[in-house]
């Protein structure tokens, strides 16, 4: 069997947990089958099985306004996907961007189409501040994907509740296949180099979070949540890539006067290596993922991989993910599950993550006992190689007899 992934993102061009999803994802595929990566960079590359191909559009002759170039070129990317030839067996998306070039190999090539959701437009409003109204032609791509998809991959049951409510596409097309972590790589590192990189006191506890400046991962109320944690805890904020210049100059001035109010707050502007964050997950004493939507949180599973306790927004995948008591604890963000954009009451919300977090780190032996619990979970739920398998035997389904 032939496979053809469609993605934006593909290493070293990674910003996101869909980006990690399709690295990790090809690579146990291809010991299985053939597989072709295309992309949205310049790679041409081959290793075994797996191929990877990528198109970068010039798009500095656009004239359309800025927040109009990304989802544009975004199209003109999937045209050339499609006008390079396909002779896949399966094409499999990820992410809107790469949506529109499963639709024309489905129309064109007669290729049968499977789509994993990593994230859904309807709930993440906050867009149209990014790209205005590209957000509606995102909109559309997405829907138009996913109801003509023969599969429509859901990375988690709350995810799946979200596909059926907001799209017409029959239940019995959208399997549950989660993200899966690479527990060789992720497992603890005491590293104190990195440490003493990024000045972070080796004898003070910190709370992590790793994450782009977006809405979304709501880097706003774990923010707002610093005054009130006890003032032995460091804060570490790996945190890049703002969705809007807005955005990040507003979420840069309340760091800044922060950091004026207490020490041993350490912002990190940028997005370091793999082994860094393996490092910086392996000696917190606390990771937090305080997202406002989150389908599933690929975070989370890094940080138990390393046996690291968090403190996680009760909502989407990170209920599904992190046990509430055993491997950290949940928060309620008080969200609507139909129309999220902040929560209901954001200084209730913030309060109960300094709360937890203050638990957790007042506890260094539940500390090590979620962590430990972490590990365990992730080591029996989320191999990568079983996820290739039940994937691959989804693809076999939607073939020809």
């Amino acid at each position: 069997m032939r496979v053809l992934l469609m993605t934006n993102e593909f290493p070293p061009n990674i910003y996101g947990g869909a980006g990690v999803h399709v690295e990790y994802l090809s690579r146990e595929l291809s010991r299985l089958t053939p597989v072709e990566v295309r992309s949205f960079q310049e790679q041409d590359f081959s290793k075994d099985q797996l191929r990877v191909l990528g198109t970068k559009v010039d798009a500095s002759g656009y004239r359309c306004s800025k927040e109009l170039v990304s989802p544009l070129k975004a199209l003109a990317t999937c045209l050339n996907f499609n006008i390079q030839g396909i002779d896949a067996d399966i094409v499999h998306c990820h992410t809107w961007y790469a949506h529109f070039g499963g639709i024309l190999a489905k129309l064109l090539y007669g290729t049968p189409l499977v789509i994993t959701v990593h994230s859904l437009e309807p709930l993440r409003p906050w867009k149209r501040e990014q790209i205005g109204r590209g957000y509606d032609l995102s909109s559309w791509v997405e829907k138009t994907a996913l109801e003509m998809a023969d599969a429509v991959v859901a990375v988690s049951k709350s995810t799946r509740e979200d596909i059926l409510h907001f799209f017409n596409v029959d239940p019995s097309r959208v399997p549950v296949i989660p993200n899966g972590i690479d527990t060789d790589e992720y497992t603890q590192t005491l590293d104190r180099s990195v440490l003493s990189r990024f000045k972070i006191d080796p004898d003070k506890p910190y709370v992590l979070f790793v994450g782009r400046m977006t809405r979304q991962k709501g880097l706003l109320y774990l923010l707002q949540a610093i005054p009130q944690l006890d003032a032995n805890t460091q804060v570490v904020l790996c945190a890049g890539e703002s969705d809007t210049p807005e955005l990040q100059k507003e979420l840069e001035s309340i760091t800044a006067n922060l950091q004026a109010q207490r020490p041993g707050i350490i912002w990190i502007p940028e997005m370091v290596s793999r082994q860094t964050t393996i490092a910086l997950y392996s000696q917190a004493a606390v990771f937090c993922c305080p997202s406002i939507y989150e389908p599933f949180g690929i975070i989370n599973l890094e940080a138990m991989a390393c046996n690291t306790a968090v403190v996680g927004s009760m909502l989407g995948g990170i209920a599904e993910v992190v046990v509430h008591g055993e491997t950290g604890l949940l928060i309620d963000a008080n969200i609507s599950p139909t129309m999220p954009h902040d929560p209901r009451d954001p200084r209730a919300f913030s309060t109960a993550l300094a709360e937890g977090i203050n638990r957790l780190i007042r506890d260094p032996d539940l500390c090590k006992k979620m962590g430990a619990a972490g590990r365990q979970r992730v080591l029996d739920n989320y191999s990568w190689r079983s996820i290739a398998e039940t994937t691959l035997a989804l693809y076999k389904s939607l073939l020809p007899s």
